[in-house]
């Protein structure tokens, strides 16, 4: 993993060696946040060694270096799941090689259902912790101690300061936002009615298939690390709306420009 880390890295650094200090991994429906960065160059994952390819509608699949606010940022417009065939190693692997161009923080956004009775459709939420439900761990092997400690202190997945400024930022805007315990599952299958009923009956408030991997090797890294989530169906006791991924897309993509807003001032003013 080492060996190929830096073998992804030296090859971008050839082509583009500004160095960024955010790292964006943009989700379902929220890709055109790079609208708000000023592109100074972009590459598409099938011409970086040893990256996946995103094979999901709605995930373009290019790694972007730009500016935000005159912060240097690099941003993943499309992820990987575990659910695509890949490994928690290739799904984390974006995570390790940002860290490696420069990154001191990483932002990640995702598209979860709703299981909090308070949350609406459209919502959005500031994730303040996870619970990891996905059935392989991305740290799962032997340590690399060159990457971070064997065992990591997840007492603060989510960093509390980048939640507080966010807060700060949503109501100096007129920007609704809640707290949210976030529950990672595998997929690619949306929740059954019990599956969801199990969510919030073990303490979570929304449901996705993406980010927690991802958190956990950042934290690994001890990246600083935020992330939002927008509320894309509702599933809670004895209420189960359809839902397709179509809808998924499309009740992201509302939400897009409050999201947008917030993660370009997250950037600019912290």
């Amino acid at each position: 993993m080492w060996d190929q880390v830096q073998e992804t890295v030296q090859f971008i650094q050839s082509k583009f060696n500004t160095v960024p200090e955010y790292g964006i991994i943009l989700g379902s429906g929220l890709g055109n946040f790079t609208e708000d960065i000023i592109i100074e160059y972009s590459i598409p994952y099938s011409e970086i060694p040893n990256f996946p390819v995103s094979t999901v509608v709605g995930h373009q699949g290019k790694l972007i270096f730009g500016k935000v606010g005159g912060k240097n940022v690099v941003a993943m417009q499309g992820r990987f799941h575990y659910y695509e065939g890949y490994s928690m190693q290739e799904v984390t692997f974006p995570v390790r090689v940002m860290k490696y161009l420069g990154i001191q923080k990483l932002i990640v956004s995702n598209a979860s259902g709703g299981v909090n009775p308070d949350y609406e459709i459209g919502g959005i939420i500031l994730i303040k912790d996870h619970i990891n439900f996905t059935p392989e761990h991305p740290l799962r092997g032997k340590n690399d101690e060159r990457f971070g400690p064997r065992f990591v202190n997840m007492s603060e997945p989510y960093s509390l300061k980048m939640i507080a400024k966010a807060k700060e930022i949503a109501a100096a805007n007129a920007i609704k936002v809640q707290d949210g315990i976030y529950f990672g599952l595998q997929g690619p299958t949306f929740e059954t009615l019990a599956e969801y009923n199990m969510v919030y009956r073990m303490g979570a408030d929304c449901v996705g298939m993406s980010t927690v991997p991802e958190v956990i090797v950042a934290r690994h890294m001890s990246l600083e690390t935020f992330g939002l989530s927008v509320i894309t169906d509702i599933g809670r006791d004895g209420f189960l709306e359809t839902i397709s991924h179509e809808e998924v897309l499309e009740a992201a993509k509302m939400a897009e420009p409050k999201v947008r807003l917030l993660i370009k001032n997250l950037i600019e003013g912290y």
